[in-house]
């Protein structure tokens, strides 16, 4: 059975530039590192790639890569592609967007979503960071007896034909 998430794992551009970002700027403390020069299945990965692990507060990780080797196009990712949304205290919302806003980082929000409240940045690899908090009724919302998802999501499919 599925117990909770360890890590997700994404590339990164320069490892350094990606630790400054998680580490310095969002306060996640860069707990392993793993030189990869050969896969567990025998691939051999020339000067190697270099694997960094970011923990949040419940033990989970996120996770990146540094492959100079390989071939990896970064763009701006729009939100409904990929985003990371990483929750926070209420205050710090607030704290944050100032904090970004001082570094002239692109900062987005504060978005109000009814359940949770959310500013958006991008970290330097052009992908999506939601800080979300939540508004107090997170929880009732998050409940399938009181949202009823698979209803919901039965009423999509039919709107669409499928």
């Amino acid at each position: 059975m599925i117990k909770g998430l360890h890590h997700n794992a994404y590339r990164c551009r320069d490892s350094e530039e990606t630790r400054r970002f998680y580490e310095d700027f969002l306060g996640l403390p860069l707990v392993h590192t793993l030189k990869i020069e050969e896969t567990m299945t025998g691939r051999n990965t020339g000067p190697g790639v270099l694997h960094t692990f970011f923990q949040l507060d419940d033990g989970s990780c996120l996770a990146f890569f540094e492959a100079p080797d390989m071939s990896f196009e970064f763009k701006d990712q729009h939100d409904f592609d990929l985003h990371i949304a990483l929750e926070v205290e209420p205050e710090a919302l607030d704290t944050m967007f100032a904090k970004g806003k001082a570094e002239g980082r692109e900062v987005r929000g504060v978005s109000d979503h009814k359940f949770i409240r959310s500013i958006y940045f991008r970290d330097p690899n052009g992908y999506v960071i939601e800080l979300t908090a939540s508004t107090g009724v997170h929880q009732e919302i998050m409940d399938p007896a009181i949202s009823k998802p698979h209803a919901a999501l039965a009423r999509w499919q039919a709107a669409r034909g499928h």
